[in-house]
Parts: structure tokens; C-alpha cells; sequence
């Protein structure tokens, strides 16, 4: 009997020695001066920043959901990373969170290192866009586990707060003004529903021309970091709610006290074309219940700091709170 090795078995130890030394001038691109060792180490390192009187370490974790099957199915894979990254780090910032760095989990039948190096290159710029480190990552060749072409993502990422800022609850008052940050498209929800619905069911595919240019490009948008506009408007935000899963109707919920409801106001949505198609075919409420209809973040505002919120951001108002039950009211 010949023998066996490991690449035989699917597992390529050269293509994934190839693929750290092509990512390595992105991941060296996120790193400060906290970043302690450089790459190929066991374990990252960063340390923890100095002024903070009680500090609290946050993390948050994530995936791309079926968004990244569009991705692979088109062979766009430049964006994904920056989604990923995005979904844990929108998440930090509303416990207040400081993004400190990030760690990624990328599993696939065969290592691919030029499609493997777009995707941390997608990662690294989202690190970049969130003022975060790359300090780590894991690389799995599983055969038989995954197709040759599939792959699959998760993210980590820590943060660091200041404990007497965490619980925002207590800020939040009757009175106080939502003001809706755009999205960039439907983010990294949903596309379970919105695959079913434009490719089995209405026979669309990726060229399809949609708004101005070819539909996959529109779906493939990457979502939208809001740490810098955090960091911005930190001491004026009350609280403020990453509106993913859930939508609006579940996620603002998250972040009121048992006596606050959010009233808004669907008319004052600046909701986009691709929330336009899906709703023609998908009942309101579904709509609400699933994707983000245009609003990625809502921020909690006393009504004294609205109009520096708003001078300093492109968020708009699209509500208010008042006494009752908690939940939201869509009028």
C-alpha cells in the first residue's frame, strides 16, 4: 500500500503557510501601539489601555449569516470581511464599548489562499474603519466538512468601558428624541428571506441591473461601522440600539427601561430601494420584524443635544419616548 499524507487527505499545509505570509501586510496595517508580538504567535496579545478608573472588558461575537452564499456564489469576496467585523463591533458600542481588537474564524473545504487573503483583506479594513486591532485569527482546512468552494466565517471581538458608563438604562428618559442612523444597505440580515424570495421565487439573478447598477452589488454592500460616529457623539448619546435581527421592533426594546416606549414614525424612514422591491412582496410587519428598512443604528438623545447629534452626524430624527409599557409603536 502507497503511502498517505496529509495533503492527500485535503489538507494543504504549504497553500496555508502561503496564505500568512499574504496577509500579513493587512493584518500588520491594524495594528497601534498597544499590539504586543506580531503574527504567528499561539495567542494574540494587546494591552489594556491606560485611563480608564474601572475598567470593563466587553466582547461580542458574530458571523455573516447566508449573505456570505451570495458572496461565494459570485466570487466577491472583498466585502464579507468588513461585515463580519462590523457585526461584532456595532454590537460593543452599545454597552458603550470601545473596540479594542478582533479575532477571526475562517473554515473551508480547500484552502483557496488568493479568495482566503481578499477576505482578511476585507476584515483588516473593517478593523481599520473600526479603530481596532487584527491581532489574531484561525485558519481550518476541513474536507468533508465543507464543499471545495464553501467556507465559513465567525468573528471575536473585545472592547474595553468604563463601568460607571455601561448601564445606559439609567440615562434614558421620558422625552428624549431617536434619531436613526443610515444604513448601508440590508447589512448581514435577512438573506435567508431575501434569497428565497428575488431567486427562487421572482427568477432574479446577480446581473440584474437594480439601482443603478448590477443587483449583487447592491446586496453585497458591506455593512456599516458606527464607531467613529460613537466615539464623536459619545458624551451626547443617552443610549443607542444596533438595529439588526429583530429589526426595529425587537432591538430598540433592548436598550429602554420597563416604563419607556418608543413611538415612530414609519413616514420620517428614509427607507432604500432594495427594502422598496422586498416590500412588494413581503407584508409589513415581516418587513419590520426582519431587516433593518434602512436604519442601522438609532441613538437616544436628550432633546438639549439633538441638534449637535445631528450637526455632527447624518442621523435624523424618526421618533420619540414616551411613558408605557416597553416596546415600539411603528404609526
Amino acid at each position: 500500500m502507497s503511502r498517505v499524507s496529509y495533503k492527500d487527505a485535503g489538507v494543504d499545509i504549504d497553500a496555508g503557510n502561503a496564505f500568512v505570509e499574504a496577509i500579513k501586510p493587512a493584518v500588520k496595517s491594524t495594528f497601534d501601539a498597544n499590539v504586543i508580538g506580531g503574527i504567528g504567535s499561539f495567542a494574540g496579545a494587546y494591552a489594556v489601555p491606560k485611563g480608564y478608573k474601572e475598567p470593563v472588558m466587553l466582547a461580542a461575537t458574530d458571523g455573516v449569516g447566508t449573505k456570505l452564499k451570495l458572496a461565494i456564489e459570485s466570487g466577491r469576496l472583498d466585502t464579507v470581511g468588513i461585515d463580519l467585523v462590523a457585526m461584532c463591533v456595532n454590537d460593543l458600542i452599545c454597552n458603550f464599548g470601545t473596540p479594542l481588537f478582533f479575532l477571526d474564524y475562517y473554515a473551508t473545504g480547500r484552502l483557496d489562499v488568493n479568495d482566503a487573503k481578499a477576505v482578511v483583506e476585507g476584515i483588516a479594513e473593517g478593523c481599520r474603519q473600526s479603530e481596532c486591532a487584527l491581532i489574531g485569527g484561525e485558519t481550518a482546512e476541513m474536507p468533508g466538512m465543507y464543499s471545495d468552494s464553501d467556507f465559513d466565517l465567525a468573528g471575536f471581538s473585545v472592547g474595553i468601558a468604563e463601568k460607571g458608563e455601561m448601564n445606559r438604562l439609567e440615562h434614558v428618559r421620558e422625552g428624549d428624541v431617536l434619531v436613526a442612523l443610515p444604513s448601508s444597505g440590508i447589512h448581514s440580515n435577512g438573506f435567508s428571506l431575501v434569497r428565497k424570495l428575488l431567486f427562487e421565487k421572482l427568477g432574479m439573478s446577480f446581473d440584474d441591473p437594480f439601482d443603478g447598477k448590477p443587483l449583487i452589488e447592491t446586496l453585497l454592500t458591506p455593512t456599516r461601522i458606527y464607531v467613529r460616529t460613537f466615539k464623536a457623539l459619545k458624551k451626547k448619546i443617552n443610549a443607542l440600539a444596533h438595529i439588526t435581527g429583530g429589526g426595529l421592533v425587537e432591538n430598540l426594546p433592548r436598550v429602554l427601561p420597563d416604563n419607556m416606549h418608543a413611538v415612530i414614525e414609519i413616514e420620517k424612514i428614509r427607507t432604500l430601494p432594495i427594502f422598496e422591491l422586498i416590500g412588494q412582496h413581503v407584508a409589513k410587519e415581516e418587513m419590520f420584524r426582519t431587516f433593518n428598512m434602512g436604519v442601522g443604528m438609532v441613538l437616544v438623545v436628550s432633546p438639549d443635544n439633538v441638534d449637535d447629534v445631528l450637526a455632527q452626524s447624518d442621523g435624523y430624527v424618526i421618533g420619540s419616548l414616551k411613558l408605557g409599557e416597553k416596546g415600539v409603536t411603528l404609526f
